[in-house]
């Protein structure tokens, strides 16, 4: 059995790429599912919310996508949080322009990942708010990508560009990938433009959008800092109970395609 390896991306920051890359790993490693969490983030966030100091690692996905070290040896456990994790810190930056230097560089994480697909049901690719290098990697390895956004105005905007560059993607480097879905975060219904957005984005996307909502949450907000997700630092919140659904949906999906 392969590993569903699926990115979270957005070009845009700010959108809760992060906080659904890692409330979404546990969440769907509380449905016995072994998960494995890649941080391409050179800013480490991913790692930090799972309960690994990413200042303290000896190896990070850096060393992997230069060739320095085995995929294995790289790769921890984040036990209070359920899954694994291949960290990242700020030595990642450096990876970037060396990646450059190796021929056909597009395609170091795709190698790395093959020789651990079977160890996993699942592998998320929290990406870094940009399409660089690393995310370009991380577009060539996965199945599928996971596009969060907020409801508002310029959303819209840099969606057009993500869906262009993923075309591209497609046709160039890797043509299985494909949009898994859009999740809507730091959801307010009471907002009139939220409803506006949600109506557009059904109208292009329809069934690609979750029918799940992430709303705005103080305990999600809070969690990271605890090296926590969401579901383990308050289960009854209102943010775990939304990633505890928008995993449920993802696996429904498999489940309905299988």
């Amino acid at each position: 059995m392969r590993a569903k390896t699926i990115a979270i991306a957005n070009q845009k920051g700010g959108v809760g790429k992060t906080t659904s890359c890692v409330n979404l790993a546990a969440a769907v490693a509380m449905q016995d599912k072994t998960v494995l969490l890649i941080d391409l983030d050179p800013q480490g966030n991913a790692t930090m919310g799972s309960g690994i100091n990413k200042n303290a690692v000896e190896y990070t996905i850096a060393d992997v996508l230069l060739g320095q070290v085995d995929i294995t040896t790289a790769i921890l456990a984040a036990e209070k949080s359920g899954f694994s994790v291949l960290p990242s810190n700020a030595d990642v930056t450096a990876a970037e322009i060396g990646l450059i230097q190796i021929d056909n560089y597009q395609h170091q994480l795709t190698k790395a990942i093959s020789t651990i697909n079977n160890k996993y049901d699942y592998i998320f690719i929290d990406c870094p708010p940009s399409l660089n290098t690393l995310t370009l990697n991380a577009l060539v390895a996965a199945d599928s990508i996971i596009i969060p956004m907020q409801c508002e105005y310029y959303a819209l905007e840099g969606l057009t560009s993500l869906m262009s560059t993923i075309e591209q993607i497609k046709q160039e480097l890797n043509p299985k990938l494909k949009v898994e879905g859009l999740i809507r975060t730091m959801y307010d219904p009471r907002n009139k433009l939220a409803l506006e957005v949600t109506e557009q984005l059904i109208g292009h996307f329809g069934s690609l959008v979750y029918k799940t909502v992430v709303p705005r949450n103080v305990r999600l907000a809070e969690a990271p800092s605890h090296g926590l997700p969401v579901m383990m630092y308050d289960k009854a919140s209102k943010g775990s109970k939304a990633y505890m659904d928008l995993a449920a949906e993802l696996l429904m999906a498999e489940e309905i395609i299988a």
